[in-house]
């Protein structure tokens, strides 16, 4: 509460007192008449829990505050406000355009898409004088939200490092002036409360009890694992980079002149696009080699490159990549590149400065299944694909991926899931039945696929 940084993230794990930190933070600048801040969940019946704390709080700090139950806010004998707010969907935000706030609190922000926070830094702001605007937020990992989330506050530097950029603004002179922004992430756990921890001796046993992926996100605040991700098998280890084994992320190599090359493409305009390069050893492991993502630098917002320039762009990788260099590459798109109704389709744009692609299989759950097919280990520790290092967006997209609530046997499609699109249409190509087929059966399959290729035809789906 400290903190000075215009944005702070507070949690991480389950009971450190994160709601209890919200609420009274809010209480800060009540002095002022023109104050307003805002506390936000995703849908207003997850409020009642934040209501409950100030009805607690609030009254003790200040007995003759007032709390208007069917507004939801409260008012302070200064005149200052406190309101209770949800953003449910994302089209309502813009029930909070035309009003500012001076303090806005986000409740589990990993329920939130990055557009609903970002566009909540345009209501931010002073009120009058002597009160100043900030950002504070709560969260555990998982959700929604959990992949630009862990981006923005928890992968850039250690817990309570501040996180500073600079942002531009072109001024009425025709001046370019620089602001720079500063954010930071507290970490907090339930053996940070001792209060709690005085109360309920037995939470941290019960946390404990959990299944792995939640008692490893709500005990311990471990980013990498938590309820709802849809790719828990993924593992990036570091130790194993060289030796190949337990982990999917490893270091590059120099692949084989006889092994196949695929490339993966998901087409992308106000969002990213992904284009990914593969590679396929005789025993059918798949290798994400290379990428090239068409992402303006926030999370899920895309760079608006016409089709052309997306073509140009991987000619010139394909030329330069020792990987890729004279090689052939055979391409597998998103179907949807392939529509015409409304005039030229993307394919037939991008085909006319010379890059190709078949169309890909988008059966989603078969192309889910496969994915899990290849991440599975075998005996030796050693999965049916792996992916170099320096594929940052997919090795920061993937495991984010959660369930949707509409088919929970499918990926939330509202999150950054181009990079896996992509490489679901790779691997719909050639689907397996399990983690890693036997060598001799794989020689054969490659062999046939292989000559099938020199002459030009459809890759076969075995």
């Amino acid at each position: 509460m400290r903190r000075s940084e215009y944005e702070a993230l507070y949690g991480g794990a389950a009971g450190g007192g994160k709601s209890e930190a919200l609420v009274m933070e809010a209480l800060r600048q009540i002095r002022f008449p023109h104050y307003k801040g805002l506390i936000l969940r995703k849908s207003y019946p997850q409020l009642s829990e934040l209501v409950e704390k100030s009805l607690f709080y609030y009254p003790k700090a200040v007995p003759s505050a007032r709390y208007n139950a069917s507004e939801h806010y409260w008012t302070f004998p200064s005149g200052a406000k406190i309101i209770f707010g949800s953003m449910q969907r994302p089209e309502d935000r813009v029930r909070y355009q035309g009003k500012s706030y001076d303090y806005v609190a986000f409740d589990e922000l990993t329920h939130f898409t990055w557009d609903e926070y970002s566009y909540m830094f345009s209501r931010n702001r002073a009120n009058g004088p002597g009160t100043i605007g900030y950002v504070r937020a709560t969260a555990n990992p998982g959700g929604v939200g959990h992949g630009w989330v862990k981006a923005r506050f928890i992968t850039p530097a250690p817990p309570g490092t501040p996180i500073t950029e600079s942002v531009e603004a072109r001024m009425p002179d025709g001046s370019v002036k620089t602001f720079p922004r500063s954010r930071v992430f507290i970490n907090s756990t339930v053996f940070d409360n001792a209060a709690l921890l005085k109360n309920d001796p037995d939470y941290v046993a019960r946390l404990a009890m959990l299944p792995p992926a939640e008692k490893a996100a709500l005990l311990y605040g471990d980013w990498d694992s938590f309820s709802g991700q849809v790719f828990a098998e993924w593992r990036d280890d570091p130790a194993g980079y060289e030796t190949r084994r337990g982990t999917h992320v490893i270091a590059p190599f120099a692949i084989p002149r006889e092994w196949s090359l695929y490339r993966g493409f998901d087409f992308g305009y106000s969002k990213p696009f992904s284009v990914g390069w593969y590679a396929v050893d005789s025993e059918r492991r798949v290798y994400r080699i290379r990428e090239l993502y068409g992402c303006a630098g926030a999370p899920d917002v895309g760079v608006r490159w016409e089709p052309g320039r997306i073509a140009e762009e991987i000619k010139a990788v394909e030329a330069s990549d020792p990987n890729l260099k004279g090689r052939y590459i055979h391409g597998i798109a998103d179907p949807s590149i392939f529509d015409e109704s409304r005039g030229d389709s993307v394919a037939s744009l991008m085909e006319r400065r010379g890059v190709f692609s078949d169309r890909g299989d988008n059966t989603r759950i078969a192309g889910k299944m496969q994915l899990h097919n290849r991440l599975a280990f075998d005996a030796r520790g050693e999965p049916g694909f792996y992916v170099f290092n320096t594929c940052r967006n997919f090795i920061r997209t993937l495991p984010a991926l959660t369930y949707s609530s509409v088919d929970p046997e499918d990926v939330d499609t509202s999150q950054e899931d181009h990079a896996y699109d992509e490489c679901r249409y790779v691997l719909m190509a050639g689907p397996i039945a399990s983690a890693v087929m036997p060598k001799t059966q794989a020689r054969e399959c490659w062999a046939l696929q292989e000559e099938t290729q020199a002459r030009g035809y459809e890759w076969l789906k075995l």
